[in-house]
């Protein structure tokens, strides 16, 4: 007979399940950041575009010797 807080599998001892259903483990959450940083890199984070491009601005220059 087992101790309470666990079941027989097998011949083997296991301790029974947690109530409150499943967490995430750490493999799922490595997963899931590398999946947003792949995502990142290929499709990106929506940069930041202008609407216009910048004008350029000529510069006032000294008039020529003659």
């Amino acid at each position: 007979m087992p101790p309470q807080g666990y079941h027989v599998v097998r011949s083997h001892i296991r301790r029974n399940p947690r109530p409150g259903g499943k967490k995430m483990s750490g493999w799922m959450v490595a997963a899931l950041i590398a999946g947003v940083w792949l995502w990142g890199q290929v499709f990106g984070f929506g940069e930041a575009k202008s609407d216009e491009p910048p004008s350029p601005k000529p510069s006032v220059s000294a008039p020529a010797a003659p």
